[in-house]
């Protein structure tokens, strides 16, 4: 399969999935609005599941490459936290990811590998790249963490904070108190992890 043709059926797959649910959203839908066959998909993805992992992997892949150790940002590790933290948040705060949310929280409690599929398909490979940064950041003198995946979602969830619940519940949440939350985070996670003799 070329990728154009790979890249159309991901993006309306997701489409229907961030629309529809996984339970609502039927392969002949997405083969029929991507223009291929319904055997296309499945001789290409082998079943409904693996194309919602690979839907939910081309979500995450439009997160900024601020987690690239190869490409790292410039600015000093108080400001790339901070492009990190504003990042993720305005992520996981599009309508359609809290949308999404909804629907694959509320499945995931008639068929549990739902909501297993979606977490290997994003939040943990995403933790592991953000664990990877911090890695990098330890090596070269910037951060000094013992444990970069528990790092990594104690940054995250500092960054969240009470605003994901207010999101998902049909809340407010005004830029002014992400800004907050993301500084106050920042703050946080440098007392606990910069080095000592390091300016940040």
């Amino acid at each position: 399969m070329d990728a154009a043709k790979r890249r159309a059926i991901v993006e309306t797959a997701a489409q229907h999935f961030f629309t529809n649910g996984y339970a609502a959203t039927a392969i002949e839908q997405i083969a029929a609005d991507a223009g291929v066959s319904k055997v296309t998909i499945y001789n290409h993805f082998g079943d409904k599941r693996a194309l919602f992992a690979a839907a939910v992997e081309g979500e995450c892949e439009r997160m900024p490459e601020h987690f690239s150790i190869e490409g790292t940002q410039p600015g000093t590790i108080r400001e790339r936290l901070t492009a990190i933290g504003e990042s993720m948040v305005f992520f996981l705060s599009r309508p359609e990811m809290i949308q999404f949310d909804r629907r694959i929280a509320a499945e995931t409690e008639h068929e549990p590998a739902i909501g297993a599929a979606f977490l290997d398909a994003g939040p943990r490979p995403m933790k592991r790249a953000f664990a990877a940064w911090l890695e990098h950041a330890c090596a070269a003198g910037e951060l000094a963490i013992a444990d970069a995946e528990l790092a990594a979602e104690q940054f995250v969830s500092m960054c969240k904070g009470m605003g994901d619940l207010e999101r998902r519940f049909g809340a407010e949440v005004t830029p002014e108190n992400s800004a907050r939350r993301i500084a106050g985070a920042v703050d946080v996670f440098l007392a606990a992890y910069a080095p000592p003799s390091r300016e940040t």
